[in-house]
């Protein structure tokens, strides 16, 4: 597990209550898992929204490495947007974030989500204005 403190201002309390883990963090590579249950929509499936959070999460984290790089780790969500493309009812899903685009203001970051069995279940991308303390 990494230590938050010094990849961001702190997991919030959000992380903590989906119980996403933190693996890897780099401007590279920042891996996460998040358990399903607790997670789900009324139909017993994970819930979209979670996965978003998720992705926001780890892209977020992702773009923050990067920002330090350049001066501006602060790194603040602008957009968003994921496709599910499978259900998934149990058990953890893994999340991995690789950038897109690292610039000097603006960073943006894939992240792929996949079950247990290393199937798809989202494909989101996240872009992030970089700010100066």
């Amino acid at each position: 597990m990494v230590d938050l403190v010094d990849a961001s201002p702190g997991p919030g309390d959000l992380v903590r209550l989906m119980g996403i883990t933190i693996g890897e963090v780099t401007a590279e590579r920042v891996t996460g898992t998040m358990r399903v249950e607790g997670n789900t929509q009324p139909y017993g499936l994970l819930h979209g929204g979670a996965s978003c959070v998720l992705a926001e999460t780890l892209g977020s984290l992702g773009a923050g490495a990067h920002g330090r790089t350049v001066g501006r780790p602060i790194a603040m969500g602008v957009d968003i947007n994921a496709t599910h493309h499978k259900a998934v009812r149990e058990g953890v899903v893994v999340g991995v974030a690789s950038p897109v685009f690292r610039g000097v203001s603006i960073a943006t970051y894939e992240i792929i989500i996949t079950d247990q069995s290393g199937d798809r279940v989202c494909t989101a991308r996240i872009t992030c204005h970089l700010r100066r303390p």
